[in-house]
């Protein structure tokens, strides 16, 4: 074949320009790897309070049914100035950080039991199935009965709540790592606990994870409902004090602090993904 014939064919890894020499080709192995678009999400929150702050002072939106974020933020100026916020938050933050870290703790604990012993999924898989559905708000006057009015319920109240979807997480995690992998370490000799601690829990990793998210978010409602019943301070005292007066501007505010820690859990979530998950990329 000549040279003429032959000079326009493209190779591996190399495309063809116009002109007739080669490019490389764009990578298109990605895997629908998603591009980081900081500025959209605040963007979306501030069009979403900009559209609501219109509407309440056209009228257009009753302020007796929704006051404005301004009225709201003043609330929250109110309580940052009487040193109330840090009162209400501290209470939050300590009731919802101890009861979920030690409901994700013995739920991790329990889940790979489930997932690591064919004993314990027998006894403690149908005893998990049974109790998750239950209404954990409703147990919270049992709580009270078992562990007092003061910090006690209102932590195991969260604790019980989070305990379970850790659970659910952990060893459906557990069941969906690769057994491939598992019959290759153990084909290369690697003791049980190295194949637990290597291949089995990074592998569960992102269930759990995931599991972290969903148990969060139940936490903090559960926070709220058990801050209801008999708490002097925290967010959820906040918003009933709030509702009982009928004062909406506070009431929305104590809302919006319920979503700023969700966001800030959500946030600390993503980071722990990054660094624990980057194997994934």
């Amino acid at each position: 074949m000549s040279h003429d014939a032959t000079r326009d064919v493209p190779v591996a890894g190399a495309g063809v320009s116009e002109t007739g020499g080669q490019r490389p080709v764009p990578f298109r192995g990605g895997g629908f790897v998603h591009r980081p678009l900081g500025p959209v999400a605040p963007l979306v929150f501030l069009a979403i309070l900009a559209v609501w702050e219109l509407g309440s002072r056209s009228g257009f939106i009753s302020s007796i049914a929704l006051p404005a974020p301004s009225e709201a933020f003043g609330a929250l100026g109110d309580l940052f100035q009487t040193g109330m916020l840090w009162k209400h938050l501290g209470a939050s933050l300590y009731r919802l950080i101890v009861g979920w870290t030690l409901g994700s703790l013995l739920g991790i604990a329990v889940g790979l039991f489930i997932g690591l012993f064919s004993l314990a999924r027998a006894g403690l898989l149908p005893l998990v199935s049974a109790l998750f559905p239950v209404p954990k708000i409703a147990l919270l006057p049992l709580f009270i009965i078992w562990f007092g009015i003061g910090e006690g319920s209102k932590v195991a109240t969260i604790l019980f709540g989070t305990f379970f979807p850790t659970v659910i997480a952990t060893y459906g995690g557990v069941d969906n790592v690769d057994r491939n992998l598992i019959r290759m370490g153990q084909s290369f000799g690697m003791s049980w606990l190295s194949i637990v601690r290597k291949i089995i829990v990074p592998g569960a990793m992102p269930a759990i994870l995931s599991g972290f998210r969903i148990s969060a978010s139940i936490a903090i409602v559960l926070l709220v409902a058990a801050e209801m019943i008999g708490a002097e301070f925290g967010v959820g005292a906040y918003i009933l004090m709030a509702g009982a007066l009928f004062a909406l501007d506070q009431l929305i505010a104590g809302v919006a602090l319920l979503s700023v820690i969700g966001l800030i859990i959500a946030w600390l979530i993503g980071k722990l993904e990054k660094r624990l998950l980057s194997w994934r990329t």
